[in-house]
């Protein structure tokens, strides 16, 4: 249980209370903090055509993207739950990445060459965990990986 709140996931739960989530009910948030400090926020948006929906991890990495590069990340945040009539994000259980937000995320690490930190946050804010993307996708596949390839980066 966290003490105070960690800062970070108080940014992440605001955009969560944005979040377009009509059809499961279920807002997430995602905050993003830069090497230098600064942060940026995205929110899931879900679509009738479910599969067209989007996590709330990369509307903000887009986002870290076009503020400061995915090659600046260093560390994000992720909450999520129900919005009550009240307004307030509410949610007991520990909110991480999907796979593929592991990929996108392990992708922004192995660019800045920094083991992200991941801070996952209940809907309440009252449970924090802090992981690193190795924990969360051990063995990831991403630039670095491509080092040998014909043209390939790096």
């Amino acid at each position: 249980m966290a003490d105070t709140p960690h800062p970070l996931v108080e940014r992440a739960r605001e955009a969560a209370l944005k979040a377009y989530a009509p059809y499961s009910g279920y807002s997430v948030g995602c905050a993003i903090e830069s090497v230098d400090g600064e942060v940026v926020v995205g929110a899931n948006m879900e679509n009738a055509c479910y599969r067209l929906g989007i996590c709330a991890e990369i509307s903000a990495l887009t986002a870290a993207r076009q503020a400061f590069g995915l090659d600046k990340v260093a560390r994000i945040a992720v909450s999520g739950g129900h919005v009550g009539a009240n307004g307030t994000l509410s949610g007991a259980g520990l909110v991480t990445p999907c796979g593929g937000c592991r990929q996108s995320i392990l992708e922004a690490a192995q660019l800045t060459g920094v083991d992200v930190e991941v801070v996952a946050a209940n809907g309440d804010g009252s449970e924090v965990r802090l992981l690193k993307i190795s924990e969360l996708i051990p063995l990831g596949f991403g630039p670095a990986n491509l080092a040998d390839a014909d043209g390939a980066p790096g």
